[in-house]
């Protein structure tokens, strides 16, 4: 299992390709505080749980100050179907090869009905606008877990 982000840690850099395949950067998110959230799959029924509760509390997270980028191991043409079909209007970006969910911790040894295998991690790190982790969570809940954000945050509704 990769080594997991701990608050104060940097926030290892990233250029991955959004939906439309533009190259998106944390770099270029300086300035800003990011929740960087890794799901396993787009289009499933607890990604897609998360996506939308991500995508209706995006106006209070950005009216807070956070920006939101969704990471997962699709290809490009899953995910701008998957941000069209959910009106998701975040960036979701492709991590096709896990390194940046290794480098964030996110990848490692899952079980699932008996068997053990490496697969993403449902997680979400908050990056400061300064590049640094104010928070690292692990192992989340689909179902609810932006509520609990809101709350670990201090973003009241």
């Amino acid at each position: 299992m990769s080594q997991r982000l701990a608050a104060g840690d940097s926030a290892p850099d990233f250029t991955l390709n959004d939906a439309e395949g533009n190259e998106v950067t944390l770099a270029s998110q300086r300035g800003s505080s990011v929740v960087v959230y890794f799901y396993p799959a787009a289009a499933t029924p607890g990604c897609t749980t998360q996506a939308c509760d991500f995508r209706d509390n995006l106006a209070s997270l950005g009216a807070a100050g956070y920006r939101v980028l969704g990471i997962s191991p699709d290809p490009v043409a899953k995910l701008a179907s998957f941000a069209e079909q959910e009106s998701l209007t975040f960036p979701l970006l492709s991590d096709a090869d896990h390194a940046v969910a290794d480098a964030y911790g996110a990848w490692g040894e899952k079980k699932n009905y008996g068997k053990t295998y490496d697969g993403l991690i449902r997680s979400t790190v908050v990056v400061d606008p300064d590049g640094k982790v104010a928070l690292a969570q692990y192992n989340v809940k689909a179902t609810g877990h932006v509520a609990k954000l809101r709350r670990d945050l201090g973003i009241d509704r």
